[in-house]
């Protein structure tokens, strides 16, 4: 236990490092939120793949491919998909944009791009940013409790007490720029993690048939790419719903807002091949470890599904505890936290910018200059953290056997139903009006609680809604009404003048 805790030390000890020669750079509120619009093409690519994968990736994936066997590579396909078209599609037109209006916030740049004339866009961004931001960073802080109880034994509150402090602490003193060099970090430590594992656990495997007959004898249909029962309409509206993950990946903030800090248009034709190559090689790992640990412990009769029913999210500690030297385990704990913490400090500085830069000095106080604003900005992250802690608190308590997996996609999709379609319009579509706009977050924001908790209780069409997962549904339904009602405001403007 000894040599864990040490390997934790340095890590934690090089996050703080980062933090404290970071903090030196930061002089007013630009510096802070998006890092002076100096990062180079690696720290971004890497801070947006690591904040973009989070724990779901180490633990959710993992577990998918334990629980579904192959059929889990569709999640791949869609990510890789997702990422790609971001990078390729719609990277460049938004820097340049932001850019051209000195944006530093996703708020800001709506603003600009319709020329408002009042607070509306503003309030609704920065308000339906604030409470999806707040739930997904109570994702992680969970994330955080159930990583330590696994790896160290902790008490789960401890747990998430220790990592939210860490956290909060690096954040606190070094703002976007600390955020972004400790992503790179906590980034090439889950590829690293992620890419060796796979291949130390094939040599564990047992000898007398290989991983895809072993699979098959524990079920043939872990081998179908449809899932159980092959190629049924039930099973098309999951796969579908698996390749939709990556729609998240096509406007939400807290991926574009590395667009912005990114020097120059060229940084992205270089960062865009790491950030997809890293998807790739990522996703895939996470997928085979699951595979390989449902083969391994199925056949030492400790089967992780079979043990934990739905959640067979710990098959990834499992694994590095059977095959790994206790160094290496705690290294391994340390790219759990990684992966957890790469997104909590991303979130956090992303909801702190939507209420200190657009909801206080925007709308409330738009005299004080952006230099005396970085003090402030700190407060009210620090604030931030703490409801989203008590948010994690609360649905320990109530809802004892939530997964990770199903708690992050639920925060992932609010931000994704609200503000993909708007950025995706607004970058590709020059009617996209300002009304249009407003419609589609409020519509985004209303229908994934409405294809989360209602839709799927109807007769008949429930299941293959809950099937599809509920942000597919919301963003086609966002997208739709932002096209018709820019329409409509737009030939009521040409009919006045």
């Amino acid at each position: 236990m000894l040599v864990k805790y040490l390997a934790l030390l340095l890590y934690f000890g090089i996050l703080f490092i980062i933090g404290i020669v970071t903090s030196k750079k930061i002089k007013g509120l630009a510096d802070y939120y998006v890092g002076g619009k100096k990062l180079g093409y690696w720290v971004v690519a890497f801070s947006a793949r690591a904040t973009g994968e989070s724990a779901w990736l180490l633990l959710g994936l993992t577990g998918a491919g334990a629980m579904f066997g192959v059929k889990a590579f569709w999640i791949v396909v869609g990510e890789v998909i997702g990422v790609s078209l971001a990078w390729l599609l719609l990277a460049k037109p938004f820097k340049r944009l932001t850019d051209q209006y000195n944006s530093i916030t996703i708020p800001d740049y709506l603003v600009s791009r319709f020329n408002a004339k009042t607070h509306t866009i503003r309030l609704v961004a920065a308000t339906t940013l604030a409470i999806f931001v707040t739930i997904y960073v109570s994702a992680q802080i969970d994330a955080t409790g159930k990583a330590f109880e696994t790896f160290l034994e902790w008490n789960y509150f401890a747990g998430i007490f220790a990592g939210f402090f860490i956290v909060v602490a690096y954040i606190f003193i070094g703002g976007f720029v600390a955020v972004a060099w400790s992503d790179f970090f906590q980034g090439l430590l889950m590829m690293l993690g992620l890419l060796v594992l796979p291949i130390v656990a094939y040599f564990y495997m047992p000898t007398e048939a290989g991983l895809w007959e072993g699979l098959h004898q524990i079920d043939p249909d872990l081998l179908n790419v449809w899932g159980t029962g092959g190629f049924t309409s039930m099973n098309v509206m999951s796969v579908i719903g698996y390749c939709m993950i990556g729609i998240g990946f096509l406007g939400s903030p807290q991926i574009f807002v590395r667009f912005m800090s990114i020097k120059s248009e060229n940084e992205i034709n270089k960062g865009r091949w790491v950030a997809i190559i890293f998807t790739l090689l990522t996703d895939s790992a996470a997928v085979f470890i699951g595979l390989i640990g449902r083969y391994i412990f199925t056949e030492l009769g400790q089967d992780p599904v079979a043990i934990m029913g739905n959640d067979a999210e710990n098959v990834l500690p499992m694994l590095v505890e059977y095959t790994m030297p206790l160094i290496l385990v705690g290294a391994y704990v340390a790219i759990v936290l990684s992966a957890i913490m790469s997104t909590i400090d991303s979130l956090l500085v992303l909801a702190s910018s939507a209420i200190t830069r657009d909801f206080y000095q925007q709308i409330y106080r738009p005299d004080l200059k952006e230099e005396n604003l970085a003090n402030t900005s700190r407060i009210v992250t620090l604030l931030i953290a703490l409801f989203a802690l008590s948010i994690a608190i609360v649905i320990a308590l109530l809802v004892p056997g939530r997964t990770i997996f199903w708690f992050v996609i639920f925060g992932w999709s609010g931000i994704a139903a609200t503000f993909c379609p708007v950025i995706i319009l607004s970058l590709l579509w020059k009617g996209y009006t300002e009304k249009g706009a407003i419609a589609s977050m409020i519509t985004g924001f209303l229908c994934i609680p409405l294809f989360k908790f209602v839709v799927p209780k109807i007769g008949g069409i429930g299941p293959y809604f809950n099937a599809l997962s509920e942000l597919p549904p919301s963003f086609a339904m966002a997208i739709l009404v932002g096209v018709i009602v820019s329409k409509i405001t737009a030939n009521k403007s040409l009919a006045l003048t």
